[in-house]
């Protein structure tokens, strides 16, 4: 008994001088349903990447998780913007004290954040090595000096000269830059609150990594790239350097009690509350649906309309969903699906009303209610124009020919203007009786696929030949700003919440770049630039209507829908919700370790 005694004491012992046991690591884990192309601000337009971006790179604003409605605040700045009466002079003060993530290029120092980062950040748009397809977003307003010095160093063949102080962009002091505009823009302050375009870029991470700089981004927010399989897997990880920041967010006004009692417990925890977020890429809406279900996937962005039935029967969480916890969020995207043609392709392309009566056509047999029933399961508005319900610009009493479904009146302009069915094969041919094909690119995901059914449908109906060419989106994007392809169907994401992004589509200082379909019209270009001068108001309203009326008239785009997304979370996400402004939502969610389902 004295020996099972002093073993069981040593046995004892040992348990309570053992280190403790490490706490589970909080990991939120998501899936996009679209590759990435890269974590580079300068280089990025696409959704995904610049959420990745936007992540790790700190904008000098942002935007108030949970105010509605939607609010700018400072981010790196100690307050807000100083914003002259002419609205052509933006001063801001960069917070002493932010530094960022670690990296080799900083050769062991630590690295504090300064004025000079934002200006080198913005420079870099305007160098011609990294084609950047933002650069139209500031030449819009003229930065003072900076699109001629680009022009004089292009025409001299010299790189681009970082250290040329111009007047239009430069900083006063360590933590103070100015901007200076050719003209007024009273909302051009709202492109600093996007990271994925505008977020500070250290000089020395660029030059230590150079072409490589896409897969090596080093910024100053909550995290850092801890893994990147191309096309497969992203891991951020927390970066140990982030600044003192605690949760005070508000529950927004329609929050649900739930919701609200979750933001109220979250007060005061340190930003970011989870270790690692682990982003899947799983193209196919059935794999990502079930990965999810499965508990895979601790939340879903945008259930996946194919399950839209079962998931939310008539918009509402299904009952055995409810009964596990999960939660569901819904709420209209600040964006447009659309189709463009390529306006310099010879056959759909042009500005002659033989080529404006083709696409109108075209337009006019497509079946938006069907698309909406049948493909989209009723998660989407029509679009009468691009600007969406949550932009200033929209207007709920404009009607246009964008949300008609008319084959006869389709039919009838192609028969005007001579494109008939010459063989009979069933399908048109040019009005010179060439053969007449149109080949429409997409992707492979079962959405897109059912999406392209519904085009064949249409146009089978019409009588004019549509193929399809299916690929992935980074080498359809690269092939889009080229001009290399003769249509094609992609959504357009706005960073504010004002209409000028979604007009931009059509302005000729964006061909390649937003206006993919290189749409170069003086009156359009004359109606969208006004615009961009004037407050928020009836006069600039009136113009941005205006500036749709001409995109609708000449087509250049078939505008589909206004998509609603419902995202869900698994019970264990805490302080779950959306601000479609705010790219890293991440950092605002916790994880309930102890709420997780242990494997079996």
């Amino acid at each position: 008994m004295k020996l099972y005694a002093l073993l069981t004491g040593l046995l004892l012992a040992c348990a309570f001088s053992a280190p403790p046991a490490q706490a589970q690591d909080r990991v939120l884990r998501q899936a996009f349903k679209v590759a990435e192309t890269g974590f580079d601000p300068a280089q990025i337009s696409d959704l995904y990447s610049k959420a990745i971006a936007a992540a790790i790179f700190d904008a000098p604003l942002e935007y108030d998780f949970g105010a509605r409605p939607f609010k700018l605040r400072p981010s790196t700045l100690a307050a807000m913007p100083e914003i002259s009466a002419d609205f052509k002079t933006i001063t801001m003060k960069v917070k002493p004290g932010i530094y960022f993530a670690d990296d080799p290029a900083f050769k062991g120092r630590k690295r504090e954040l300064t004025a000079e980062d934002y200006v080198y950040s913005v420079k870099r748009h305007y160098d011609p090595q990294w084609k950047s397809p933002n650069l139209y977003l500031l030449e819009n307003v003229k930065i003072v000096g900076m699109s001629e010095l680009r022009q004089a160093l292009m025409k001299a063949k010299k790189p681009f000269d970082y250290d040329r102080v111009v007047e239009g962009l430069k900083t006063l002091d360590r933590y103070t830059f100015q901007i200076k505009l050719g003209v007024p823009d009273p909302r051009f302050v709202y492109q600093f609150s996007d990271a994925g375009f505008l977020g500070a870029v250290a000089r020395e991470v660029v030059e230590f990594y150079g072409d490589k700089i896409m897969e090596h981004p080093v910024g100053t927010n909550a995290w850092r790239l801890g893994e990147w399989r191309r096309s497969s897997r992203i891991v951020l990880e927390k970066n140990p350097h982030f600044r003192e920041v605690r949760y005070a967010e508000v529950a927004p006004s329609d929050a649900s009690p739930q919701l609200k009692a979750e933001v109220a417990a979250l007060q005061g925890r340190k930003l970011p509350m989870v270790d690692r977020v682990v982003i899947d890429i799983i193209e196919e809406s059935q794999p990502r649906w079930l990965s999810f279900l499965n508990g895979e996937a601790d939340m879903i962005e945008e259930v996946p309309i194919d399950f839209a039935g079962i998931a939310m029967p008539g918009n509402k969480l299904a009952p055995n969903l409810a009964k596990q916890g999960i939660t569901m969020t819904r709420y209209p995207r600040a964006d447009i699906s659309l189709s463009y043609f390529n306006m310099e392709d010879p056959v759909i392309g042009g500005y002659t009303p033989e080529k404006i009566a083709l696409r109108r056509a075209i337009n006019l047999a497509v079946d938006l209610d069907k698309e909406i029933r049948l493909v989209r399961r009723g998660q989407a508005l029509k679009s009468q124009g691009p600007i969406p319900t949550v932009a200033f610009g929209y207007d709920p009493a404009f009607k246009s020919e964008m949300t008609e479904y008319n084959l006869p009146k389709a039919k009838a302009l192609l028969d005007m203007y001579g494109y008939k069915d010459v063989d009979g094969d069933g399908y048109r041919e040019l009005p010179d009786g060439k053969p007449f094909a149109i080949e429409y690119s997409t992707l492979a995901d079962g959405e897109r696929r059912q999406l392209a059914e519904q085009w064949k449908k249409n146009m089978d109906a019409l009588g004019v030949n549509m193929t399809f060419k299916i690929g992935k989106f980074p080498e359809q994007l690269k092939a889009a700003n080229a001009g290399a392809l003769q249509m094609w169907g992609v959504g357009w994401v706005g960073t504010t919440p004002d209409g000028d992004t979604f007009l931009a589509l059509g302005s000729g200082a964006a061909k390649g770049k937003a206006n993919k379909p290189r749409f170069q019209l003086a009156a359009y270009d004359a109606l969208y630039e006004k615009q961009k001068t004037l407050p928020d108001g009836p006069e600039r309203a009136a113009l941005m209507l205006e500036a749709q009326r001409l995109l609708i008239a000449y087509a250049p785009y078939k505008f589909h829908v206004h998509r609603i997304w419902t995202d869900m979370a698994q019970p264990w996400v805490k302080g779950y919700s959306r601000n479609i402004f705010v790219r890293d939502y991440w950092k605002y969610i916790d994880i309930d370790t102890a709420a997780i389902p242990k494997a079996k």
